[in-house]
């Protein structure tokens, strides 16, 4: 279950909560992947400078509100106001590779990053997986430019071998402030449609649709119905559209479109496919603005994807686990095993990590897999963790192995408890028994308590 976000900010500060814009509150399974694209975040020379060094606030707001439930960030890659962010749930870890990131400038001829597109690549479970974040060129007018841009967009070529071009992935997802608008229609058309809610009279004027119908490179891309208003331009705090002098006409600016490589290649062929052909399915359960969100003039738009895709990988390339009990009274072990295939390296590490972590940075200590290697054999091999890096409070932790090959996480262990050590334990004791005495012995004569 894949819940895939496009919202433009406005150069805001997150919200105070975004429970439903994720669905956190939903009733149905809990999602495996996030993918939030995010354009307009606050790209000040200051703000950007300083978010380059340090995570900016929109990844670390995320961070916080999904860490606690078993998400880590996977990657995230940013051009100056795009921003595009990927969480997924651990277990799926070591079923992620390849993770590759790119941008592309399309703003003042391709020298400025105020408009382009940000994209993440990876293979899941062995099929290859893009997601493109874009801001287009605003405008009535500009539709052509829209299509040049995002045409040269598609175009981009990821860094290193084999990797595929964008359109050669097996799917591929396209989102962002894409800008298209309403044609022909004037304002006060376009608003009564939406206040009497038939947005179908509108669909045929859609920039986007009517693109689709005429150019090729398009034609194989797909989108569910947009059975909710437009979500271009409101005033600010409001469910109102444009009440200034400009007076912008509403418009469905902010999309969420995929495309999925078998179909485009079967679309030809007679028949259905067949359970053997079709090892990929996108299936989507859900296409819808958030109205309550109103810190910038654009809703955000979410879609909710039902991902099956027939494994291709099945095993993880480490598998590792923690030997014997845990705690920082004395040294302690691990023991992992790759496949004959691994592609290991002497920059490869295992980390410890708080079960709640957020990303792989993130560790409380480290191990070089070489360099503290203490045994081997032709099954597996053991590395040793300091006691004196061993975290004196203990608690619930695990262990993933991180390929520099990879780039990623490529094992990860099962959740498992260290000991607190016999001197953190000594020491809350003390504490509270010094609380304790601290405590006023006369309560009881206040009879307001």
């Amino acid at each position: 279950r894949l819940h895939l976000v496009t919202w433009n900010v406005g150069t805001a500060s997150p919200p105070p909560d975004v429970t439903s814009l994720l669905q956190l509150d939903s009733l149905g399974p809990t999602m495996d992947m996030y993918v939030i694209g995010l354009q307009e975040v606050n790209s000040r020379i200051t703000n950007f400078l300083s978010d380059m060094a340090f995570d900016d606030p929109w990844s670390i707001f995320f961070m916080t509100v999904l860490s606690p439930l078993g998400y880590i960030k996977l990657s995230s890659v940013r051009m100056q106001g795009l921003l595009l962010l990927i969480f997924v749930k651990h277990v799926y870890l070591p079923f992620i590779r390849d993770i590759h990131t790119h941008y592309t400038r399309t703003g003042l001829y391709g020298y400025w990053g105020n408009k382009g597109g940000v994209t993440i690549r990876m293979s899941l479970y062995g099929h290859t997986v893009c997601f493109m974040n874009c801001h287009l060129p605003a405008h009535m007018e500009n539709t052509e430019q829209r299509l040049d841009d995002f045409e040269k967009i598609l175009e981009m070529q990821f860094e290193g071998e084999n990797i595929p071009s964008s359109l050669d992935h097996d799917i591929l997802f396209w989102f962002g402030d894409l800008n298209f608008r309403i044609a022909d229609h004037g304002i006060h058309f376009v608003r009564e449609s939406i206040n009497n809610k038939r947005y179908n009279l509108l669909w045929e004027k859609d920039q986007l649709n009517m693109a689709k119908k005429k150019e090729a490179f398009l034609q194989d891309f797909i989108e569910g119905p947009l059975q909710f208003k437009p979500t271009y331009k409101f005033d600010l705090y409001s469910d109102v559209y444009d009440t200034s002098e400009k007076k912008r006409k509403p418009a469905w600016t902010d999309r969420i479109l995929w495309r999925v490589k078998n179909l485009c290649q079967h679309a030809s062929k007679e028949g259905q496919f067949s359970e053997e052909e079709q090892t990929i399915s996108v299936t989507l359960n859900n296409y819808i603005s958030h109205m309550s969100y109103g810190i910038s003039d654009h809703k955000p738009v979410t879609a909710t994807f039902g991902l099956e895709l027939k494994p291709l990988l099945l095993d993880p390339l480490v598998r590792l686990n923690p030997e014997g009990e845990w705690s920082a009274e004395h040294d302690v072990l691990i023991s992992y095993s790759a496949v004959p295939e691994f592609p290991s390296s002497a920059w490869d590490w295992i980390g410890l990590f708080k079960v709640a972590f957020r990303h792989v940075n993130d560790y409380v200590t480290y191990a070089w897999v070489e360099d503290d290697e203490i045994s081997s054999s032709k099954d597996s091999k053991q590395v040793y963790m300091s006691a004196a890096e061993i975290p004196d409070m203990g608690g619930e932790f695990l262990l993933c192995f991180y390929s520099n090959n990879l780039q990623s996480i490529v094992g990860i262990s099962q959740p498992f408890q260290i000991q607190p050590s016999r001197t953190s334990i000594e020491k809350d004791l003390t504490q509270e028994e010094n609380s304790w005495m601290q405590k006023p012995d006369n309560l009881e004569s206040h009879d307001e308590f």
